[in-house]
């Protein structure tokens, strides 16, 4: 109950607390400012810090902790960061090590993973973000269909349903950049391939990436007409609507509204699970955030206890609870009354245990626009999936060479 889990709070701000303090927080707004100021109210209530939280967009929070971090000024005792943000703070030394008490937190191995660098723990991962795969079970039931587990199986529904119901068989988000990218990496990784390799090179003009490409550009056939420049709400509404079977790519806060009567026409019809794989290793992708600490800020003994408090796991359900921000802890995946609210928890545990991360390099955001434009290029007709791959990885490699 969120009483009891109020009540384990007040415990913990007692046990965390240091001295009366004050601590300047910057995140991320919407749905994750209001989740971050929620923390902010309990932790400054129960220790009598007073805190300041500042709440941007994600572009313009970047720019802001880099501005500071690049000035060493100490404007910032706790960020919130994207996890594609991570390995250039850690590598600028921008981030202080965390101690060992909060490094050694039961968080999700694979998510721990994204704030480490050379041994230590730099950042906490505090939204437990994940690429998931949404199908229609009605719809599987009525083509005595099974749940596809092969992109080949995904193409081989769509067709089948498509062609019998009228509808679109598969929906995904086809914008260039960010979007489109991460509707293909699922695709990229399930047959897999990679962008980069252990190296560091372009890794994508090779038998298997062509393949997933292919792949990728002949589901079009059954998505909606002008899939290409489809984004999050064009998606989230052919899911609702139910003119669409499958979705390649859905997150945790596109799914509830599947099973609300008041906007979806498939309520407890969508089935959630890790995304298919021609390699039978499923390689769903990681989208989290993370909580740190400047190594410029005055006050590291108290953003401490503000991480230790904020990454708790009584803060942690009751932030899943009140806002719905996935867990980072795999316990609370397990635990009864968040199941009973979201019953893809236990899909979207086993997706964040076997999820992968983007390129832990410093420019990524280059490379995913340079890739994303090529995507979009192959998408549109202008370039076959082979001419995009290549010209993509002479591309990406001379950027990657440059940073």
């Amino acid at each position: 109950m969120l009483k009891k889990t109020l009540l384990s709070l007040a415990l913990i701000g007692m046990t965390c607390a240091s001295h009366a303090g004050e601590l300047v927080v910057a995140g991320r707004d919407s749905s994750y400012g209001k989740a971050l100021q929620f923390v902010a109210d309990a932790y400054q209530q129960q220790n009598g810090t007073k805190i300041t939280l500042i709440q941007q967009p994600g572009k313009g929070l970047y720019d802001s902790l880099a501005l500071s971090m690049r000035a060493g000024n100490g404007h910032y005792d706790v960020v919130m960061l994207d996890d594609t943000w991570a390995p250039e703070f850690m590598r600028k030394g921008w981030l202080a090590p965390l101690p060992t008490s909060l490094a050694s937190t039961p968080f999700i191995p694979t998510l721990s993973a994204l704030g480490q660098q050379g041994g230590k723990d730099y950042a906490l991962p505090m939204v437990g973000n994940v690429a998931l795969f949404a199908w229609n079970k009605r719809l599987f039931e009525q083509h005595q269909l099974t749940a596809p587990t092969t992109w080949q199986g995904v193409k081989a529904a769509a067709e089948q349903i498509q062609r019998d119901q009228q509808l679109s068989g598969v929906v995904f988000r086809g914008v260039k950049g960010n979007p489109v990218v991460t509707g293909f990496l699922p695709l990229l990784w399930g047959y897999g391939a990679d962008i980069l390799d252990t190296h560091g090179k372009a890794a994508l003009d090779t038998t298997q990436a062509r393949q997933a490409l292919e792949m990728f550009l002949s589901l079009k056939a059954n998505a909606p007409k002008g899939v290409n420049v489809y984004n999050a709400d064009e998606v989230r509404n052919a899911m609702q609507s139910g003119s669409a079977a499958m979705a390649l790519e859905v997150w945790p806060a596109w799914i509830p509204d599947l099973d609300n009567p008041a906007v979806s026409r498939v309520v407890n019809q969508m089935e959630i699970s890790t995304p298919p794989s021609e390699t039978g290793k499923t390689a769903p992708m990681l989208g989290i955030w993370q909580l740190a600490i400047p190594a410029t800020s005055k006050n590291k003994a108290e953003a401490e206890s503000f991480l230790r408090f904020a990454s708790s796991e009584a803060m942690q359900k009751a932030l899943a609870v009140k806002f719905g921000i996935p867990p980072t802890r795999a316990a609370l995946y397990q635990d009864a009354e968040l199941v009973a609210k979201y019953r893809w928890y236990p899909a979207q545990l086993t997706a964040l245990e076997h999820g992968k991360a983007r390129p832990r390099i410093q420019n990524w955001a280059e490379v995913e626009s340079i890739l994303g434009d090529y995507l979009q290029l192959a998408l549109s007709g202008q370039m076959s999936a082979e001419q995009a791959l290549q010209q993509a990885q002479q591309r990406i490699n001379r950027a990657v060479k440059k940073a």
